[in-house]
C-alpha cells in the first residue's frame, strides 16, 4: 500500500524523467540485428524493458548493463540462435508483439509466455498480419492468447496490409517481419501511430519509405549501427508532471530532455487546447529522434472534445488526461478510446471505478467514449491499481492534486518508470 498526501506547494525546478519505453525496447531489439556494438544511453531499466533484454539474451545476443548504459553487441540480421527456454515477456506486449514479427522469420522454434495480464491480452491482431506473411503461429484459444509457438517456415513473403486499426505495435511487427520477405511490403494506416521503428531501422541504414499514410518495407541484407543511441525522456512519463504542474497553485517547471515525437506529443496538444502553459525549449534531434525541455507553469483548464486521429498519439496518457480534466471547468469528452479495455486490465472500466472513488460521479464511459464531468468536490479515498503501472500513477497524482489517495500494489510502476514515488514525494 502507497499513501499520498494531498500537495499543499507547488512543482518547481527541474525534473529528470526516465528513458522512453518503447524507444528503449526497440533499441535493444534492432541493435541486436546489427554487425557491430551499440552503446545505448538513457536506458529504461523498467520491468517491460528488462523482459526485452531476457529474451535477446536467450537468443544468443551479448547484452552488458552499467548505470544508465547499455552495451550490445549485435548477431547480424540472421544472427540470433534457438533459445533453450520459453522466452518470457512478462507484462510487456511491446516484447512480446515485435519479437513475435522477428522471430516469425527466423529458421528456428520459439514458444512465448507471460504473466497472468499479458495471458489474457489479444494477440490475434498481430497474428493475422503475419499469418498472411506466411508465418506458422499457434497459440491458446483459437491463437489468441499466450502461450504462443512460432514455427520455423521457409521464406515469408511480402504483403500490402491495412491496418484496421492504429496500432505501433502491429506495425512495428510486420516491418520487423519485412525485413527478411521476398519482396516489398506495404502498410497502409488510417491514422498514424508512433513511428519509433522506423526511426531506428532507418538510422541503421534498412530502406523504408513514407509517404501519406502508406509505409513501404524493402527486405535487409544486413544493419549497420550508429556507435551509439540515445534514448530520450518518455513523454509519457512526462505526461504526469505536464498535469500535476497543469492544475498544483504556484507550479512552474522543467521536465529534462523529453522526446517530442510528433506521433507521441498528442499529450501536449490536448493540453494545450485545454489551457495549459506549456512550451518546448532547447529542442534538438539525436538519434532521428526529437529532444527538448518541456516548461509548465499552472493554468486554468477548461473541457474539451477529442477523439479520432489524436488517440494514436495519446492512448497511454488518457488516465493521466482524465485527472486533468477533472480539474478542468465544464465537460471533456473523449471519444475513440475503446483500445484502453485491452490494455493492462480495462482501463475504461477502472478510471469510471476508481477515479470516482476521489470525486464522485465525475467520470462516465460507454464502450468507446470517456466523458469527464469537471469541478467536483475531491475526497481522500482508498483506490485499487488492477497491477496497472499507468493506474498507479494517474492515481497517485490525483490524490496529490485533490486530497490525498491510498492506492494497493504501487510496486507495478517498476515497469515503466521505477523512481516515480521518489520524485513525487
Amino acid at each position: 500500500m502507497k499513501r499520498i498526501k494531498k500537495m499543499n506547494h507547488g512543482l518547481k525546478g527541474e525534473i529528470k524523467i526516465p528513458g522512453d519505453k518503447s524507444i528503449s525496447h526497440r533499441a535493444i531489439m534492432i541493435s541486436s540485428l546489427a554487425d557491430s556494438e551499440v552503446e545505448i544511453k538513457n536506458f529504461l531499466k523498467g520491468a517491460d524493458c528488462l523482459s526485452t533484454i531476457g529474451c535477446m539474451r536467450e537468443m544468443g545476443v551479448s547484452v552488458e548493463e552499467s548505470n544508465e548504459k547499455i552495451l550490445i553487441r549485435g548477431n547480424g540480421l540472421n544472427g540470433l540462435i534457438e533459445p533453450k527456454n520459453i522466452l518470457d515477456a512478462g507484462n510487456s506486449g511491446t516484447t512480446l508483439r515485435l519479437l513475435m514479427g522477428l522471430l516469425s522469420a527466423q529458421n528456428f522454434l520459439t514458444t512465448f509466455t507471460g504473466d497472468d495480464s499479458l495471458r489474457k491480452r489479444p494477440m490475434g491482431r498481430v497474428i493475422t498480419p503475419l499469418s498472411k506473411m506466411g508465418a506458422k503461429i499457434f497459440g491458446r484459444n483459437q491463437n489468441k492468447n499466450l502461450p504462443i509457438t512460432i514455427v520455423p517456415t521457409e521464406k515469408l513473403k511480402a504483403i500490402t496490409y491495412q491496418m484496421p486499426v492504429a496500432s505501433a505495435q502491429v506495425k512495428s511487427a510486420i516491418i520487423l517481419a519485412g525485413l527478411y520477405t521476398d519482396g516489398i511490403t506495404t502498410i497502409i494506416e488510417k491514422n498514424p501511430s508512433r513511428d519509433h521503428t522506423e526511426k531506428m531501422l532507418s538510422a541503421f541504414g534498412a530502406k523504408i519509405e513514407k509517404n501519406l499514410n502508406e509505409i513501404k518495407i524493402y527486405p535487409a541484407q544486413k544493419l549497420t549501427a550508429p556507435k551509439m543511441i540515445e534514448v530520450p525522456g518518455d513523454i509519457s512519463s512526462a505526461a504526469y508532471w505536464i498535469v500535476l504542474a497543469s492544475i498544483l497553485e504556484d507550479s512552474d517547471v522543467i521536465i529534462k530532455n523529453v522526446g517530442i515525437n510528433e506521433t507521441r506529443t498528442g499529450i501536449t496538444d490536448v493540453m494545450k487546447n485545454m489551457g495549459a502553459k506549456i512550451y518546448f525549449e532547447n529542442e534538438r534531434i539525436s538519434g532521428g529522434e526529437n529532444f527538448a525541455d518541456i516548461h509548465v507553469i499552472k493554468s486554468k483548464l477548461h473541457g474539451i472534445t477529442f477523439g479520432n486521429e489524436m488517440i494514436p498519439r495519446l492512448i497511454d496518457e488518457i488516465p493521466i488526461i482524465a485527472v486533468a480534466a477533472a480539474f478542468a471547468e465544464g465537460d471533456t469528452i473523449i471519444n475513440d478510446v475503446g483500445e484502453l479495455r485491452v490494455k493492462e486490465t480495462d482501463r475504461l472500466k477502472a478510471i469510471v471505478e476508481e477515479f470516482n472513488k476521489i470525486s464522485v460521479g465525475t467520470f462516465e464511459a460507454d464502450e468507446n467514449t470517456l466523458i469527464i464531468h469537471g469541478g467536483n468536490k475531491f475526497n481522500y479515498a482508498e483506490c485499487k491499481t488492477y497491477d496497472d503501472h499507468r493506474m498507479a500513477m494517474s492515481l497517485a497524482i490525483f490524490g496529490a492534486a485533490a486530497n490525498g489517495v491510498l492506492i494497493d500494489n504501487p510496486d507495478c510502476v517498476k515497469i515503466s518508470y521505477p523512481n516515480f514515488f521518489d520524485s513525487l514525494i
